[in-house]
């Protein structure tokens, strides 16, 4: 499983969103350029800020999709969204893609963090699941725009 921890996983998530345009159109969902983006960057700033988290999460989530998150399988088309990673208002594709680049950077340069708090709703992850998962959300909406 590609990690965005890894040098290859890293590099090959840049590469494909640099290929990104304001042009770039969806082959599925709703969302546009810069409204996913936007989507994308909240888990990045859940793994980086590390904070101490108290939730248990949710019990079903954790039994039945968390996972998923780290194997090979892509993410299928069309999952539902969570409603703290969606908007409806349109956001502007150079200041979001500034951000995603930046958090990104952020993400691979804890690589050798070794605490990783639990995630808000999967619960426990190993340093490896943070990198799988945060790795294949990114490479699920580079696919949704053709990257």
């Amino acid at each position: 499983m590609k990690s965005l921890l890894t040098e290859d996983g890293y590099q090959e998530i840049k590469q494909r969103i640099g290929q990104l345009t304001e042009q770039s159109a969806r082959q599925w969902g709703k969302m546009e350029i810069g409204q996913m983006l936007w989507h994308c960057q909240y888990p990045l700033k859940l793994a980086i800020e590390n904070r101490k988290n108290t939730s248990k999460g949710n019990w079903f989530i954790k039994t039945f999709f968390k996972k998923s998150l780290y194997n090979d399988k892509p993410f299928r088309k069309n999952l539902p969204t969570a409603p703290q990673l969606k908007t409806k208002e349109s956001k502007d594709f150079t200041s979001e893609l500034k951000v995603i680049n930046t958090l990104v950077d952020d993400f691979y340069a804890l690589k050798d963090r070794e605490t990783w708090y639990p995630h808000q709703t999967f619960g426990a992850l190993t340093k490896a699941q943070w990198g799988q998962m945060e790795y294949k959300h990114l490479d699920h909406h580079l696919r949704q725009f053709g990257v």
